[in-house]
C-alpha cells in the first residue's frame, strides 16, 4: 500500500481552538472575499447590539481607519475582565480565544440576542492579523492584544476610569491578508447594515466613519443613524420613491411567551411588493415561522374585512394573498429568546410557535385598525381587488397556454445552445446581448461546461408590469426555461440547471441598461439566484495592447495607458479598442470574457436585501424625480461612459 492511501489514526487531524477557524474561515463566516471581510465587522457590531437590547448600550461608533483596520466602540457595561474560573484567565481573554464562549446561552445576561453561538468576536480574532481590545469597566481601563488569535502578553489595567469616564467597549481589528482577498471596506455595504440595525432597534445611535477619506471641507465622511420610530421610519423610508395609499404607516406592536412582535406597513400604488422579515436583527431571507404568520393572517383579516363590507365585488371568490401583497411593503421584527434557524443560509426562523403569536397579533391588531380606520382599509382590499381582476383575466385568456409552456414545458429555446454536462455545479449559461454576440458565444464556448443564449434588444422592465405580462415577452419565457427553475412564488432553487449564470453584456450605455433590467427581473422574480450567489457579469477588456508578440490587456484607459508605457516603452505595435463582444471573433471572445483562466467575472449578490429593493424602485420605478436626484448625486462616482 502506497503512503499516499494510507488512513489510520495517524491520519486524523485535530484542530485546536481557533486553529479550526484559520483551516476552514468560510465555515465561520460564508467567504473570504469582500462579503466574508464585512461579516467581521457585523460580528462585532452585534455584541455592541446585543447590549443595546439588554438596556445598557445607547451608541455605537463604527470607524474605517485609514491603515484598512475598523474600530468598534460602545458605552455598554464593557467585556467583564474578573478571572473566568475554568480557564484561570481574564474573561476577555476567554470570550476573544475560546469558540462558544459567550454570555448568550442561559438568558439571564441576555434575554434576546442575534449572536447565540458564542463564534463572533473570537472568530474575528483568529481571523485578524492584530485585535485590540480596551475595556472600561470597574473604574478602570483595562487593554488586551491578540495577533492570528493569540495574546500577545497579559491583560494590563492601563489606568483609572475618570470620573465622568462611561463604561464601554472598544475593538480595534486588521483583517489578516493572508486570509481574505481585500482589505477594502466599504462605506456603502456597511452604511446598509447600520442604517437597518437603526431601524430595528429603535432609540441606539449608529456612527458610522471612514477616516480614509474626507469631504471638500476637509471633514471626516460621517453618518450617523437614529430613529425613534423604528421600523415605522424603516418602511417610510422604503417607500420614499414610492405613491402610498395612505399616509399613516400601520404599526402596532405585541409579546407573548417572551416573545416581541413589531409590524410595520403601508400599502402604495406599485405592482411589486416589499416585505422585510427579521428575526433578532437577523434579515431572514428565507423566511419562516413569523413571515408564514403573517401573511396567513393578513389574508384572513383583508379578505374578511373585503366581504363584510362587500367590497370584492365579482371576483368569485376570496383575494388570495399575491393579490393582498401587490404593492405592500412590510417589516416583520420577532425578538426571540431562543430562535431556531434553518435552511442552507441559516436565515430561515423555525420556531415553530411563532407563527401562531404572529397571526394571533396580526389578526386582532390589523382587524381593529382596520375597524378605526376604514378608508384605509377600503383602499388596501380595492387595490387588491383591481389585482385579482388582473390575474383572473390573464387565466382566461389565450396567453395562459403560453405561460404553461414557459413554466412547464420540458423543450429548451431554440435559440439556446446548451452544454453537455447535466452537472449544475460545473454548468454555466451565457446570456449574450444581441445575437451576433450570441454567435461569437457559440463558436468560442467550451461546449462541455458552457451554454449560451442570445436574447435580442431590452427585455421589458418587470419594475412596471404584473406577471401575466412578463411572460408575453419571449426573451424572459426563453430565460425561464433554459434557467428551468420556474418563477415567482413557483420558483424552485434545486431545480436550477446552471450554478452560474453570467450576463455577457457589452460595456456601454446600452449594455448597462440591459445588465439592469435583467438584474431587475431575477431580483423581483428568481431572487434565490441572487441570494445564492449564482449571477455574475462579465467584464471584458476594453484594449487589447501588443507589443514584441505578446498580448495585454486593458480594463480602463488608465490601464491602457500604464501597460503602453511601462510595459511597451511608449510604441505598442497595436492598440485595438474593443466596442462590443459582438464585434470580438470566437478566439478574441474566449481568450477574454468566457475562459476560466483569464476572464474576470463579477458576482452579482443581494447583501442588504432592502437596499436592494429601494434600488431598484427609484432606477426602475415610475416616479422621475428620485432618479434624477439620484444620478445627480452619484455621477460625480462614475468612473467612465460609453458614449
Amino acid at each position: 500500500m502506497s503512503q499516499e492511501s494510507e488512513y489510520g489514526a495517524g491520519q486524523i487531524q485535530v484542530l485546536e481552538g481557533l486553529e479550526a477557524v484559520r483551516k476552514r474561515p468560510a465555515m465561520y463566516i460564508g467567504s473570504t472575499d469582500a462579503r466574508g471581510l464585512h461579516h467581521l465587522v457585523y460580528e462585532v457590531v452585534d455584541n455592541s447590539i446585543d447590549e443595546a437590547l439588554a438596556g445598557h448600550c445607547d451608541d455605537i461608533t463604527v470607524t474605517i481607519n485609514a491603515d484598512d483596520s475598523v474600530t468598534v466602540s460602545d458605552d455598554g457595561r464593557g467585556i467583564p475582565v474578573d478571572t473566568h474560573d475554568e480557564y484561570e484567565r481574564p474573561a476577555l481573554e476567554v470570550i476573544l480565544t475560546v469558540l462558544h464562549a459567550g454570555g448568550k446561552f442561559d438568558n439571564k445576561s441576555y434575554q434576546v440576542s442575534g449572536g447565540l453561538h458564542g463564534v463572533g468576536v473570537s472568530v474575528v480574532n483568529a481571523l485578524s492579523e492584530r485585535l485590540e481590545a480596551e475595556v472600561k469597566r470597574d473604574g478602570a481601563v483595562f487593554r488586551h492584544a491578540f495577533e492570528a488569535g493569540e495574546p500577545v502578553g497579559d491583560m494590563e489595567r492601563a489606568r483609572d476610569m475618570d470620573d465622568d469616564e462611561e463604561t464601554g467597549t472598544e475593538v480595534t481589528f486588521w483583517p489578516d491578508t493572508d486570509v481574505f482577498e481585500t482589505r477594502d471596506f466599504s462605506f456603502s455595504t456597511l452604511s446598509n447594515r447600520l442604517r437597518e440595525l437603526a431601524f430595528l432597534n429603535s432609540g441606539v445611535r449608529i456612527t458610522l466613519r471612514d477616516e480614509r477619506q474626507e469631504t471638500e471641507d476637509g471633514e471626516v465622511i460621517e453618518e450617523t443613524y437614529e430613529y425613534e420610530g423604528g421600523i415605522r421610519e424603516f418602511v417610510e423610508y422604503l417607500n420614499e420613491t414610492r405613491s402610498v395609499m395612505h399616509d399613516d404607516v400601520i404599526y402596532f406592536e405585541d409579546e407573548d411567551q417572551n416573545i416581541q412582535v413589531e409590524v410595520a406597513m403601508q400599502a402604495t400604488e406599485d405592482l411589486q411588493g416589499s416585505i422585510h422579515a427579521f428575526a433578532n436583527n437577523i434579515n431572514t431571507r428565507e423566511g419562516g415561522t413569523h413571515l408564514t404568520g403573517f401573511k396567513t393572517a393578513l389574508t384572513r383579516v383583508v379578505n374578511d374585512y373585503g366581504n363584510e363590507n362587500n367590497l370584492l365585488g365579482d371576483i368569485d371568490g376570496n383575494l388570495t394573498g399575491e393579490d393582498i401583497r401587490e404593492g405592500l411593503t412590510a417589516v416583520i421584527s420577532v425578538k426571540h429568546p431562543d430562535p431556531q434557524f434553518e435552511g442552507q443560509t441559516k436565515t430561515k426562523l423555525g420556531n415553530s410557535e411563532v407563527r401562531g403569536i404572529v397571526e394571533g397579533a396580526m389578526h386582532e391588531q390589523l382587524g381593529t385598525y382596520f375597524e378605526e380606520h376604514p378608508d384605509t382599509a377600503q383602499a388596501i382590499v380595492l387595490k387588491a381587488v383591481e389585482a385579482a381582476k388582473a390575474r383572473k383575466a390573464a387565466q382566461k385568456a389565450e396567453e395562459l397556454t403560453r405561460r404553461k409552456s414557459a413554466l412547464e414545458s420540458t423543450s429548451l429555446p431554440g435559440k439556446l445552445a446548451d452544454c453537455q454536462t447535466k452537472d449544475p455545479e460545473e454548468a454555466e449559461l451565457f446570456i449574450a446581448e444581441g445575437d451576433s454576440a450570441g454567435g461569437s458565444a457559440k463558436q468560442a464556448r467550451n461546449p462541455e461546461f458552457q451554454a449560451v443564449l442570445p436574447i435580442k434588444g431590452k427585455i421589458l422592465n418587470v419594475e412596471k408590469h404584473r406577471l401575466d405580462r412578463i411572460l408575453e415577452n419571449d426573451e424572459i419565457r426563453n430565460m425561464i426555461t433554459a434557467i428551468g427553475a420556474g418563477i415567482g412564488d413557483e420558483f424552485d432553487i434545486d431545480d436550477v440547471r446552471y450554478k452560474k449564470i453570467i450576463m455577457a453584456t457589452d460595456a456601454d450605455v446600452d449594455g448597462a441598461h440591459i445588465r439592469t433590467l435583467m438584474l431587475t427581473f431575477f431580483y423581483r422574480h428568481m431572487r434565490p439566484l441572487l441570494e445564492g450567489g449564482y449571477v455574475y457579469a462579465t467584464q471584458p477588456p476594453l484594449y487589447r495592447i501588443r507589443y514584441r508578440g505578446e498580448t495585454y490587456d486593458a480594463m480602463t484607459d488608465a490601464e491602457r495607458d500604464e501597460i503602453v508605457e511601462e510595459v511597451c516603452d511608449g510604441n505598442p505595435t497595436q492598440v485595438q479598442r474593443f466596442k462590443g463582444l459582438g464585434e470580438m471573433n470566437p478566439e478574441q471572445l474566449w481568450e477574454t470574457t468566457m475562459n476560466p483562466e483569464n476572464r474576470i467575472l463579477k458576482q452579482i449578490t443581494v447583501e442588504d436585501a432592502a437596499a436592494a429593493d429601494k434600488m431598484f424602485s427609484v432606477l426602475m420605478g415610475d416616479a422621475v424625480e428620485p432618479r434624477k436626484q439620484f444620478i445627480k448625486d452619484h455621477a460625480p462616482e462614475a468612473e467612465w461612459i460609453d458614449i
